[in-house]
């Protein structure tokens, strides 16, 4: 049952779900479904569910109850239309999912929209799925591209997208040696198989690596063969996008810097079979793992070694190799990193719990398992988090990514509760911090480590309900214990003592000034005008007519600039650029050489946008209009589309995130926990 009392349930409730509020009035006032509930419906349904609250307005993270005069004629007409196919590809909701709510004295709708499993997706609308198919994006309802919605309609129908029969391939495109060498791995773990007793032709047959169709008569080597044992030239032919990449950075921060590669350069076979044996071998290196004893022998396979081997057998069997992306492995010391192209085909949450699985290319996995490298049964992803949690460290974080398509898990060695915190905790709260519960401990000790704490960052790192989370932070607020700034998705919570920092007080000698420049945010430098943000001549070279430089009080140590002309303030920790006309020449032509592609394409796609961002973005703040000003877009459309995105996946932070629209708010590339 929907658990939903009081305004301040609703506040939590835009904490913890997908949330939309819509009026649903009617021409006569006495209530019908809105138009724009249905793109909301598909969008919701093609991602991961949400709420939809009828009679209710929202604004600005604000709520107002209208309520709904007749709630059974909407509830009637919501289904009359879910169970019409010519408007709804499919109906997700049952009778309970609509439930029927009082709040203040009035009357609600509630409805409950199920994240759609990999059988229903795409749903659409009006019988035009590469027209009326929506995803939720960015707390909005995005149209999805025809490609994304061919790659529901081919997740849809292919339980296994590697045993399609590739015409014309055969065993001339099979690197011999990665297939002698998983025969050798085989007789090592099982020494009797009668797979070995079979040419080499008969063992990859009986591995799935080559097929015949009893219903068409076709046969041939398969995608799973080929990838699994191919030549990179071969599989290159049938997937012009497939990349392998292994990359080990020096340092704990993300740059585009390593000591080792391995990607296929044609020095090895490029096939997933030997990118495992190579990429395991350098995962394990120096594991600083202490081993254990068993029956008095040594142990060396440890559960971060076994945690390790499942990530990246994981990673590679999960992978959609029509996607974009490389497959991606990054080592760095206190993390390990790694991504494949293609969302998950099961709810995150159940990923995470085990106990069911639904693997895209299942025969990959088979010959994996064969050789005793994976598990079985959707055991996987709880084998890794049980693995991290024998050593204390953070949980793992398993995420998806919607443009482009990804799954990203990151394996932080960094231990959850530092003693050091714990004692500083401890010194601030008294004898108060021994009665907090674990939930609570780990959200005052990330608010301590992280500066501010926040509901989606707290559900990243704890196994916890997101319902307990809400009720854990507004209790510890309500103890004293926190402090909090804004509202709804965007509330920030703090140590008392710790308030964030805001923009009045980074910028306190240009507003003490009284300049209307500085303090108003004019129409030049912070409104998204053509001038400032269309990226003309004369707002690249940094001319004083498009761009007003914030004024500085001489002689205050507050805020100065350093000799590349960008603002220091001692409460930030980076340099913030204000002003493009501030800069020194070399630092405003890397920047523009930066924003190069972005200013040559007025279109562009977000990876490649974000890629520019985080590279101007390094290292420093900068504010929303300069970016607009390099990039050549609007800012307004340049914080809505790619900056929140940027900052929800922690890929980019803001230096004032209590204020996360404020004219001064600026942008810094994110550093490595």
């Amino acid at each position: 049952m929907f658990d939903l009392q009081t305004l301040d349930d609703l506040s939590l409730l835009a904490e913890t779900h997908e949330l939309e509020c819509k009026l649903a009035r009617g021409q006569n006032g006495q209530g019908e479904v809105p138009k724009d509930f249905w793109p909301t419906y598909s969008a919701m349904a093609n991602a991961h569910g949400g709420v939809v609250l009828l009679g209710i307005s929202e604004k600005n993270g604000k709520f107002s109850i209208e309520g709904i005069a007749n709630p059974n004629k909407i509830r009637t007409d919501l289904f009359n239309t879910l169970n019409n196919p010519g408007k709804v590809s499919c109906n997700l909701l049952s009778d309970t999912d609509v439930q029927t709510l009082t709040l203040n004295g009035r009357t609600i709708l509630a409805v409950i929209i199920p994240q759609a499993i990999r059988k229903q997706r795409p749903v659409f609308l009006n019988n035009q799925p590469f027209v009326h198919t929506y995803k939720r994006l960015n707390d909005g309802d995005r149209l999805c591209s025809e490609e994304t919605v061919r790659r529901m309609f081919a997740e849809q129908v292919e339980d296994e997208r590697d045993i399609r029969i590739l015409p014309h391939f055969g065993m001339d495109d099979i690197d011999m040696e990665s297939l002698h060498i998983y025969r050798q791995m085989l007789k090592d773990e099982k020494p009797g198989h009668p797979y070995l007793e079979q040419d080499d032709f008969s063992f990859l047959q009986n591995l799935r690596g080559w097929r015949r169709d009893r219903t068409t008569g076709k046969e041939g080597l398969t995608l799973a063969g080929l990838l699994m044992f191919g030549r990179w030239s071969s599989i290159q032919e049938v997937l012009p996008y497939y990349f392998l990449d292994y990359q080990e950075q020096p340092e704990a921060k993300t740059e585009l810097r390593w000591v080792d590669r391995l990607v296929p350069d044609g020095t090895w076979s490029g096939n997933l079979f030997d990118f495992y044996r190579r990429v395991y071998r350098k995962l394990i290196a120096e594991l600083k793992v202490p081993f254990s004893v068993k029956d008095g022998q040594r142990k060396e396979d440890t559960p971060v070694h076994v945690a390790l081997r499942e990530a990246l057998v994981n990673t590679l069997v999960h992978a959609d190799y029509t996607g974009r992306l490389s497959v991606l492995v990054v080592k760095r010391p206190n993390m390990f990193g790694f991504r494949n192209p293609g969302g998950l085909r099961l709810p995150i949450e159940q990923v995470i719990r085990g106990g069911e699985s639904d693997c895209r290319n299942r025969t990959l996995h088979q010959m994996f398992l064969l050789i005793g490298l994976g598990e079985r049964g959707g055991s996987g992803i709880p084998k890794i988090f049980s693995g991290w949690q024998s050593q204390h460290w953070r949980q793992p974080l398993l995420r998806e990514k919607d443009l482009p398509e990804q799954t990203l898990l990151e394996l932080h060695m960094l231990d959850l509760l530092p003693e050091s915190v714990l004692n500083t905790l401890r010194g601030l709260f008294g004898t108060d911090f021994d009665h907090v519960d674990a939930l609570g401990r780990t959200i005052l000790s990330t608010a301590m480590i992280e500066g501010v704490v926040s509901h989606s960052r707290i559900t990243e790192i704890c196994a916890d309900h997101p319902h307990d989370v809400s009720l854990m932070l507004a209790k510890l607020e309500r103890e004293g214990m926190l402090q909090s700034q804004g509202r709804s998705r965007g509330k920030v919570y703090y140590l008392p003592g710790s308030v964030p920092v805001s923009p009045e007080q980074v910028f306190t000698s240009a507003i003490s000034s009284g300049s209307n420049e500085a303090s108003s945010g004019s129409n030049e430098a912070s409104s998204g005008s053509n001038e400032a943000s269309s990226g003309s001549n004369e707002a690249s070279s940094g001319s004083n007519e498009t761009t007003k430089i914030l004024p500085i009080i001489t002689g205050t140590e507050l805020l100065h600039r350093n000799e590349q002309g960008c603002l220091i303030s001692p409460l930030l920790d980076a340099p913030i650029i204000d002003s493009l006309a501030a800069l020194s020449p070399s630092l405003r032509d890397d920047l523009l050489l930066r924003a190069a592609l972005p200013r040559a394409k007025a279109r562009l796609d977000k990876e490649n946008m974000a890629n520019a961002i985080l590279a101007i973005c390094e290292g420093r703040y900068v504010r929303l209009s300069v970016l607009a000003e390099l990039l050549q877009r609007d800012a307004d459309g340049l914080r809505k589309i790619h900056l929140d995105a940027l900052v929800k996946s922690q890929r980019i932070r803001r230096a004032f995130p209590s204020t996360p629209t404020h004219e001064m708010q600026s942008y810094c590339a994110a550093k490595s926990p």
